[in-house]
């Protein structure tokens, strides 16, 4: 069952996650900062995870990226485009309807007599 759990978890996680970056670049950040703020919000992600995401969320000309090279460690930040801010606005009124949905249905959930 635990292992069942956890293939359920993950698949709402991966579902949550593009939601949750789009959410914290509306001001550039840059991988290692993204992950930070994402963690301190209770939103745990791996670079190796964060990284693919951010590329497909470029090639889908969501976010735009460029490279600050004015450090010792050139870094490459990352920022919503008009068309991602549109996506986002759009993903959060779903997301809002769809938890509001469930959260009914949930509400009137017998948990314990489902044993």
């Amino acid at each position: 069952m635990h292992d069942l759990l956890n293939s359920f978890t993950t698949e709402l996680r991966r579902g949550t996650l593009t939601l949750a970056v789009l959410s914290q670049l509306d001001s550039p950040q840059y991988g290692y900062s993204l992950v930070q703020c994402l963690e301190q919000s209770g939103v745990a992600i791996e670079q190796s995870t964060l990284y693919p995401l951010l590329r497909r969320l470029e090639k889908q000309e969501l976010v735009t990226s460029s490279w600050d090279t004015t450090e010792s460690r050139p870094r490459k930040y990352y920022v919503l485009s008009d068309k991602g801010k549109q996506v986002l606005i759009e993903l959060k009124n779903e997301w809002d309807k769809m938890s509001g949905e469930l959260n009914l249905l949930l509400k009137g959930a017998k948990i314990n007599e489902m044993d």
